[in-house]
């Protein structure tokens, strides 16, 4: 027999959500970095990729603490206005945290943060809806670096392929983009299967924090996402350090 809709199971306990735990270890952590680190740096960054940033992170784990999302939440930590503010003068990098940007706090000093930055960059793959920086064509041929088993999925990308004599072969020469083409899923999938690495990661530092209770603005670029209206981003939180 079916079971009766009225026999319910009622639990009468209330538990916290995983949700407002996360939001609150990230407060404290926040409080606890503006507390030990010398400097806090906000910053963006171009054709995200978490695999270079997490790099980053590790190479700077001795002296350094990476923090990427919950704006809201971070700033709240830091304070938003003079009278609520956790140290001097950081309610104004509070105030930055809009868009899609990230918080670093570091005991490296501030020129040697600024120029590592402006020199540092990565090779990746190219997203859908990326600008093609340059043209990119294949020539006619054996492509003899892919399994044979691969040749249907090719032909599926639109690229004129054909087995012979087992070995995938490209009937005839082929353009995958043109500079100045918006990159389609079919041509960013191609692209990556042929190691083609065009677009470029970097970091981009937008202001900077001194324990010491000074705040400096280093860029007048917005970062991604942000308006005037913007408090953050609702999406999940990363702790990068």
């Amino acid at each position: 027999m079916p079971k009766s809709k009225r026999n319910k199971v009622v639990a009468l306990t209330k538990t916290r959500s995983k949700g407002f735990e996360l939001k609150k270890k990230l407060h404290d952590e926040i409080k606890t970095c503006a507390d030990d680190y010398a400097y806090a740096f906000v910053f963006s960054v171009e054709n995200m990729r978490n695999n270079i940033l997490k790099e980053l992170r590790s190479n700077w784990k001795q002296h350094s603490r990476f923090f990427f999302g919950k704006n809201k939440v971070m700033a709240s930590a830091m304070g938003k206005s003079p009278s609520d503010e956790h140290q001097p003068e950081l309610h104004r990098l509070a105030r930055k945290l809009r868009g899609n940007v990230g918080l670093l706090f570091t005991n490296k000093e501030r020129d040697e943060v600024v120029s590592f930055f402006q020199t540092f960059s990565g090779r990746s793959e190219a997203k859908p809806g990326f600008v093609a920086t340059e043209t990119v064509e294949l020539c006619e041929g054996p492509l003899d670096q892919f399994s044979h088993s691969m040749e249907p999925q090719f032909r599926q990308l639109g690229l004129p392929t054909a087995l012979k004599k087992g070995v995938i072969t490209l009937l005839s020469e082929y353009t995958i983009c043109k500079k100045g083409d918006t990159l389609t899923p079919e041509q960013g999938r191609i692209l990556k299967l042929f190691g083609h690495q065009m677009a470029m990661f970097k970091v981009n530092l937008l202001c900077v924090w001194a324990s010491s209770g000074t705040f400096e603005q280093l860029s007048d670029a917005v970062a991604e996402g942000a308006d005037d209206d913007a408090d953050g981003d609702d999406e999940e939180d990363e702790d990068m350090g």
